[in-house]
């Protein structure tokens, strides 16, 4: 069985846990740092990343999930998920946990009123993946080991490095399960690959 656990600070927390469903699936709520072990993948849901950056430090998440990333394990940010992800956001000194080699812009697609949902291609996903966008960022630039897999009017708004995968939208209000079972897949192909009794500390 593989475990995927979602980060419980905020967000859609439920509706993730629904969308991951698999056979070979067991999902974790995740509140503390020790649960983090035993996971084989993490999803960072959307929400409102300062806040989630300021539960991260409080409740001491900040070290643990870097080591989660730097062990190799697969990560899967949403919305407020993806600018936690970001090496860069703009107009703002730093990123968060600098997990991924984007430059991201919050906000982008203007206030909760101008909320849109829209059918996106995502490359090795589907051609027609249901998104849902609520003040939701972009991902203005990218590093080049890391590959676009959606773009809306021309811009970036879904991405992965290697065993991070991160997407400007809310993949998770929507019936269509088909970019988390994605996420699902990466998940088994790391654990089939990673060395025995890997350790996050």
């Amino acid at each position: 069985m593989l475990k995927i656990g979602v980060l419980a600070l905020q967000g859609a927390v439920q509706e993730h846990l629904k969308s991951l469903q698999a056979p070979d699936v067991e999902t974790v709520i995740v509140k503390r740092t020790d649960q983090l072990e035993a996971l084989d993948g993490l999803v960072f849901p959307g929400g409102e990343s300062t806040t989630m950056r300021r539960l991260v430090n409080k409740y001491g998440f900040y070290e643990p999930l870097r080591a989660f990333a730097a062990a190799g394990k697969p990560i899967f940010g949403t919305c407020a998920g993806l600018i936690l992800m970001a090496d860069h956001i703009a107009q703002e000194p730093e990123g968060h946990l600098q997990l991924m080699d984007m430059n991201v812009q919050r906000n982008a697609f203007g206030r909760q009123r101008e909320s849109f949902e829209t059918t996106l291609v995502v490359k090795d996903v589907a051609e027609d993946i249901e998104a849902v966008f609520i003040r939701a960022p972009l991902i203005s630039s990218t590093g080049d080991d890391v590959e676009v897999l959606s773009s809306f009017n021309g811009e970036i708004v879904a991405a992965r490095q290697n065993h991070l995968l991160a997407c400007s939208f809310h993949p998770e209000l929507t019936d269509d399960t088909r970019f988390h079972q994605y996420f699902v897949q990466m998940v088994r192909e790391s654990k089939e690959t990673a060395p025995e009794h890997t350790a996050v500390t």
